[in-house]
């Protein structure tokens, strides 16, 4: 996995080999080498949103080391 790989790039590439995949124009040797990426993918994936949720978990989290449930909402330019 390439150290530059971000969490979005890693997804776009998951999309375009199961796009691949499913378009049925791989010989076996290419769709068992696509899998095997994929599921490269989907750790690094993995990895980077269990990230992404302790940071979120550190910033949300009180000084008595509770952790409050707040609703995510997205502000809106629109008025």
């Amino acid at each position: 996995m390439k150290k530059d790989m971000t969490f979005e790039s890693a997804l776009a590439e998951l999309e375009d080999t199961v796009r691949k995949l499913e378009g049925g124009d791989m010989t076996l040797d290419e769709q068992i080498k696509a899998f095997s990426r994929s599921v490269e993918l989907v750790k690094f994936c993995n990895s980077a949103l269990d990230n992404a949720e302790q940071k979120v978990r550190l910033l949300t989290e009180g000084a008595d080391g509770a952790v409050t449930d707040t609703a995510f909402t997205v502000a809106s330019d629109e008025a």
